[in-house]
This record gives C-alpha cells, structure tokens and sequence, in this order.
C-alpha cells in the first residue's frame, strides 16, 4: 500500500543526536517567568512522555529542559475564548541569562505562514489580490517564470497557500547578522547573495501537495506589489497592531520594544554565531513574536470561525482558511480533521522551534516557542500535559501504557507512506511495526492506543487516519501527541 504521509517534518527523519547541556544559568525567580497558577504549576511539575510505564514518576519541566538543550520557553493557552495565561520559563540565552518572560520575543520561523496566509485572505477581502487568478496579474515587479509543461495557466494564490502551486524551494537557511542580505527578487531567482535556489516550477500546478517556502516568498513580493507597501509594513499595518500583538514584527529595526528584549537561538546548549539568523524571507520565516501575541492571533480566528463579524477575516472566508485544499492543508495552516476540527503550524529555523494548535469550533489552543536543542520532543510533552490538564484529548491523548496488537492488526497498518521528500516504509512483524526510513536499522514502534504509535528515534507520535479529499487512500498518518 502506497500513500501520503499526513504531515510535515520539519527536520531530518534520523535520530536527533544527544544535545549539549545549556551552560548552568541560575535559575531565574519563578514570578518573573509570568503567572503562577495550577496550570502552570502543572507544567512546570508534570511532565510524561507518551508511553507510561508502571511506577515511571513524571519530569519536572526544568530537567526536561536540560535534558533537550532547551534554554528558553514562551507558552500560552487559550481557554473559553480568551487568552487564559502566557509566561516564560528558562532563560533568552545562555550568555547573559537574562530570563525568559511573558514579553520575550522568539523567531516563530514557518508559524510565519500562517500570519502571511491571513494577511492574504484579508487583502482578497479587501479586492486588492484575487484567490483563484494568475498570480503575475497581481505581480509586477517580478514574474515567476511560466512553464508551459507544469503550469500553463500560471499558479494561483489559493495553490501557494496551500503549497499545491508546484514551486520548489522547501525552506531557507538564513543570514548572518550584518550580511549582504538579497531583495526578494534575488532570492526568487536564486541569484547572489541569495543562499538558496531559484524558485520555480518542479511539480504540476495544483496536481499535489508538496511543501514550499518558496511559494510564500512569491505570495510575500505580490502582497507588496498589490498593495504598494512593504511587506512588513503591511503586516504590521493590517494585522499585528489591530490585533494588538505589541510584541511582534516582521522588522526588529523599527520594533525597539521587540528587538531589546529577544530570545537568542541556541545549538550544542550556547547561542549560535551572531545569536540569531536573519530571514529576508519575511512571509515564510521571519516573524519575531511571542506566545501570547500569536493567542491572540488564533483567537481572531476562531472567533470569525464561529460567525462573530468585526475580526481580521469574514466567518466566509475563515471557513475557506480552515477547509482542506489537499491532504490536510487549508489556506495557510495545517487542518486536523480526525475528532473536533484543530487547525496550526510548526516551525523551525537555525536555533528556534515553535509549534501552536488550536481548536476551530471552540476557543481552546495553545502556542509554545522555544530557542534552541530539541525543542520539538519537549514540546510534544508539554502540549501532552497541558491537554491533559484541560481535557483536550482530540489535542494530545494521556500518556498510556503499550498496547499489544496482533500480527494481523499489524499488517493492516503496514506499507509504504511517502510526501515532503521523505519515504517510510512499515514493515508487520511477530514482534510489532517496524519503520524503515533511512536508519542503519529499523526502527521498533511502540503501540498506543487510538492507532498511535510511538517513534522514539524520531521523537514523535504518528497516528493513522484518513485524510479529506483524498479518494482512494485508504490511510495515513498524522503526528500526534
């Protein structure tokens, strides 16, 4: 059985090698983090990963830090429509140790889509870029090259929102503090001192999904263009300052509230070179924010989603937002259709990692960013005990104990899953499911229930599900938690 995996990763499938421990700040007082309450006490005290094994004692978040490499946290939940607490744990970075709080602001790397997906849609509102149109009508300060074969007809800004238009160019590296940063024609064309390739087309448009970064720094260029202002401008102008996301900016040089108090990116436990990267690649990655202000932003959005008038976005084209495309993907986010409906993003650049979710029918979510290590496996357990808290299980399900299936039960499970560039095959056996991805060896999938499986090489939960409109795939897999 061949199908499509349900999710991007954003790193590589091997194993994460150990990380260096962040170098002994003290720990910072604990009020000046934020709110002290029984969540984030909680938090703070009960930390498990997915599997429970009996008499296993649960971790406290601070040597679950160490134990990642993860030197500082932004989080926030939201809670019955409002934006329940927001804090900091841990430190902005390890050479000053200065602390992590609240006001703290993070690279929110590809969560950048989604902000850059809504600020699109309020421009389609608005009647100043068109939705289903060749995307050089609107552009006109450059043209993405048309390829006769792969997009006769162009591509359309609905297909580079939900990564269906066919461009190349997964992600982007960024830039050195002080480096000769290219214009974003340059990096369209992959030319000096652009870091990365041309973006063109490499699959038919609209024929499949297929990640790029790329397509957003297309749709960032005609945003200006449609507009006639700056992208950062724009965004601040149309979405970060109605949504009062006082701590957040797409341009750290005229955002001194933001750039005096920033999280610096971390690797092997200390800031890396510079401290951060810079990415002119403003619509895919380049977001400065914190938690809270991105809360506040999922909160505009479920609003609009429950018909409530008067947000960012109308309850009509909300509801486009959060509607499949292909696979999983709507406008923008990532769309989670098995239970309640969630929608989200992860993110990694050199140094951070961000994840949020949230529910699209009702005001629960949470958004956590962190700076550095293993960010991601920390976060699975810290989304894991919050859901917990709150009783979020579509979100994350409890920690449990293995479950033992049958040879047979296996073997409907079994097959080769491939998207985004990677190819996993399951292999049945008497002693479990196996994955082959790459590794020297395969690697044994620990079963959970609700048909999760725990990979721990690759630090994540994958669930099998069906996925919307996709007719003939019989399933696939999601991460879970």
């Amino acid at each position: 059985m061949r199908t499509t995996l349900g999710f991007l990763l954003l790193g590589s499938i091997a194993a994460v090698p150990a990380m260096a421990q962040p170098r002994d700040c003290p720990a910072p007082e604990e009020s000046i983090g934020g709110p002290i309450n029984v969540h984030t006490r909680n938090v703070a005290t009960n930390l498990r990963p997915p599997v429970l094994l009996p008499g296993a004692r649960p971790f406290s978040l601070t040597e679950q830090m160490r134990i990642h490499g993860v030197a500082g946290i932004s989080m926030a939940v939201i809670h019955r429509g409002k934006l329940d607490w927001s804090r900091g744990w841990g430190v902005r970075d390890t050479a000053s140790c200065a602390p992590a709080t609240a006001n703290t602001a993070f690279q929110a790397a590809s969560i950048s889509k989604v902000v850059t997906a809504m600020l699109a849609l309020r421009l389609v509102e608005q009647g100043r870029i068109a939705l289903d149109a060749d995307i050089n009508k609107t552009l006109h300060s450059w043209q993405l090259p048309r390829d006769a074969k792969l997009a006769p007809d162009g591509v359309t800004l609905r297909q580079l929102l939900s990564h269906t238009a066919g461009l190349g160019v997964h992600g982007f590296a960024g830039y050195a503090p002080g480096a000769s940063l290219p214009t974003t024609v340059q990096i369209l064309d992959g030319v000096s001192p652009a870091n990365s390739a041309a973006v063109r087309s490499i699959l038919p448009a609209g024929g499949q999904w297929r990640y790029s970064g790329g397509g957003y720094v297309v749709t960032q260029l005609a945003l200006s263009d449609a507009s006639g202002i700056p992208f950062a401008e724009l965004a601040d102008r149309e979405l970060l300052r109605p949504l009062s996301m006082a701590h957040s900016t797409f341009a750290l040089s005229s955002a001194p509230i933001v750039r005096d108090n920033l999280a610096f990116g971390h690797a092997r436990g200390r800031p890396i070179p510079g401290n951060f990267h810079v990415y002119p690649e403003l619509g895919p990655a380049g977001l400065w924010t914190t938690a809270g202000d991105l809360a506040r932003l999922l909160l505009d959005i479920q609003e609009s989603a429950a018909g409530r008038t008067g947000r960012r976005l109308s309850p009509r084209m909300t509801a486009a937002m959060l509607t499949p495309v292909r696979d999983n993907w709507g406008l923008g986010p990532m769309l989670y259709t098995d239970g309640a409906r969630r929608f989200g993003h992860d993110g990694l650049n050199e140094g951070f990692q961000s994840a949020m979710v949230a529910y699209a029918g009702k005001g629960e979510g949470i958004v956590i960013l962190t700076n550095g290590g293993q960010g991601r496996r920390l976060m699975d357990e810290i989304v894991r005990a919050v859901a917990t808290d709150y009783g979020w299980h579509d979100i994350a399900a409890p920690a449990a104990p293995e479950q033992q299936l049958s040879l047979a039960e296996l073997t409907g499970l079994a097959g080769r899953f491939e998207g985004g560039g990677l190819s996993v095959l399951l292999e049945a056996r008497d002693a479990g499911l196996y994955a082959h991805s790459g590794r020297p060896a395969p690697e044994r999938l620990i079963a959970l229930p609700g048909r999760r499986f725990f990979a721990g090489g690759m630090g994540m939960v994958i669930r099998f599900t069906r996925l919307p409109n996709n007719p003939g795939k019989e399933t696939t897999i999601q991460p879970a938690r």
